[in-house]
């Protein structure tokens, strides 16, 4: 009983897309408003994480420990994985943010606040990474989301996109446009 309420409960929810035309354009809408309310959230919260870090920031230079660098740094592989999977929300966050307010009419501020924001979150991480390949870590993941989308953009493309004949005779025996005019001999034309 309780396992039929909770899939109910979950199929109330998913994204439908409706059978009429005025159905789909509300669909979409609302599924764009709430993507954007969850990718905004997301990017608050790991934005926030990256400038202050769990344990937060060494306050003095002592013990081998430099001020103002990430004090849960020390466990190397702990904060190898929070900087990894933090990164790669923030950035997938605001890559979404990005997409969805393409066409949106202050696209160019929404952009300059976007690119301001990873400015700042890439220059937050450098300063309390005191390890160089750590922070490098961080720059690739930060691209991975743009990577992954331009990959899979290519792929489908490439995969859209109508098939080569294999040699140049397949090539030049495909039909024609028949609606297109034959051309015209001009010596037939010539004639008085």
């Amino acid at each position: 009983m309780v396992g039929t309420a909770f899939r109910d409960w979950c199929r109330y929810f998913q994204y439908k897309e409706g059978a009429k035309e005025e159905d789909k354009e509300k669909n979409r809408a609302d599924a764009r408003n709430a993507l954007l309310v969850v990718a905004t959230l997301i990017s608050a919260v790991t934005f926030q994480a990256g400038v202050n870090p769990p344990g937060g920031v060494w306050q003095e230079t002592k013990d081998g420990h430099t001020a103002g660098t990430a004090i849960c740094e020390s466990e190397s592989s702990a904060y190898y994985v929070f900087l990894t999977s933090n990164t790669l929300a923030f950035s997938a966050a605001v890559l979404v943010i990005m997409s969805l307010t393409h066409n949106f009419p202050f696209k160019f501020e929404v952009r300059v606040a976007a690119v301001s924001m990873i400015i700042t979150y890439g220059s937050a991480i450098f300063a309390v990474t005191p390890d160089e390949e750590t922070f490098r870590l961080a720059l690739i993941t930060a691209a991975a989301p743009l990577a992954m989308r331009c990959l899979i953009q290519l792929l489908v493309k490439l995969k859209n996109r109508e098939p080569e004949p294999p040699c140049l005779i397949q090539a030049f025996s495909r039909p024609r446009n028949k609606s297109a005019e034959p051309p015209k001999d001009q010596t037939l034309q010539a004639q008085p």
